[in-house]
């Protein structure tokens, strides 16, 4: 605190030599006139600088006079700031793509003739072996890898190291088989462009199919598909033959193609039976779309190497499983079937 005693003051009785107090002369320096060395207020200039723009502000102004409706204003643009913006809307799902080729009866004798499992007939022995087989696959297309797109896991592939080792058989009765599911449908696709066989196994008349419709855009693939008269089942042909149908398979077209199969029904599983992986092409391109790949071996004539070279042609799925054929020795002895009363011999 300061000490009044320090402040020389004047004699007693004594103004200042101006004659004036100490408060007037206080007074003259603050806002005298004419006082040499008075303090004065600035000079008000007649027009105040702007104030620094905020980034974006500029684009704002601009966008705003543009708009007659909205002039841009110092409270619209904060005002703007605050307004939370509005969530984006959901995606509608995909228009289910329905199969509208022919429907076709499929020989229920036809099947039994040719060892196939027969829809609505007896448990057999090979009905329980594919039941097995499906659920297996079922369930990983339920729960798939979350790195691989939805309607990738609704594909799978069947395919063999060599011809003459069951994957067509494999194929179209896994489809049998899972055609008699309550939650879901098949796709079956003869996919072996060279020397199909689904349809004259089945009993189907022949016409345009897959490869058609990868050669063509002006052919939709679902008026190839044929229904038939097995609750669940559908067949899609091969399609007119061609040299260049691994081409086609490696053309932008085909996911394209391929996933209108599967198009707003996740329900839907699609079992390509494709040609043998050692002996044509196209597995190795399929094997690009499938969630899954089963690799059909016979017991008694696929050799380790063909085995190793089928599954390197095939890594572009990452999920391929075993299925081994014309098995006939179990050393647990298990018998499917004659539970039901049948013994499968």
């Amino acid at each position: 605190m300061t000490e009044l005693k320090n402040i020389p003051l004047p004699p007693e009785g004594e103004k200042p030599e101006d004659g004036k107090s100490l408060l007037e002369r206080a007074g003259n320096l603050l806002g005298g006139e004419g006082v040499p060395g008075a303090f004065r207020s600035a000079p008000v200039p007649r027009a105040l600088a702007e104030r620094p723009r905020k980034r974006g502000e500029e684009r704002k102004r601009a966008r705003a006079a543009l708009s007659p409706e909205a002039p841009a204003t110092e409270d619209m643009t904060i005002a703007a700031a605050e307004t939370p913006a509005a969530p984006d809307q959901a995606t509608p799902p995909a228009e289910p793509v329905r199969f509208t080729g022919p429907e076709i009866r499929i020989d229920r004798e036809r099947l039994q003739g040719q060892g196939l499992i027969v829809p609505g007939g007896p448990v057999t022995s090979l009905l329980e072996e594919f039941r097995i087989v499906k659920r297996e696959l079922l369930n990983a297309a339920r729960d798939p890898d979350p790195a691989l797109p939805p309607q990738r896991a609704q594909f799978v592939l069947i395919c063999s190291p060599h011809p003459g080792e069951g994957k067509t058989f494999c194929a179209i009765n896994l489809a049998l088989a899972m055609a008699a599911e309550k939650d879901s449908e098949v796709l079956l696709v003869d996919a072996d462009f060279a020397k199909p066989s689904v349809l004259s196994l089945l009993g189907l008349p022949r016409g345009p199919g897959l490869m058609d419709a990868l050669a063509d855009p002006g052919i939709a693939v679902e008026d190839c598909v044929i229904s038939t008269d097995i609750s669940g089942l559908h067949v899609l042909p091969a399609g007119n033959q061609t040299a260049s149908d691994s081409e086609y398979l490696g053309s932008r077209r085909t996911s394209d193609v391929l996933m209108r199969l599967v198009q707003g029904t996740p329900d839907r599983i699609v079992i390509f039976d494709s040609p043998p992986a050692l002996a044509a092409s196209p597995a190795a391109e399929l094997a690009k779309f499938v969630g899954q790949a089963v690799l059909v071996t016979r017991a008694d004539s696929t050799g380790q190497s063909a085995l190793e070279d089928a599954l390197q042609l095939l890594s572009h799925c990452h999920d391929i499983k075993l299925l081994l054929n014309a098995v006939n020795f179990s050393p647990s002895g298990r018998r499917f079937g004659s539970y039901y009363g049948y013994s499968g011999e």
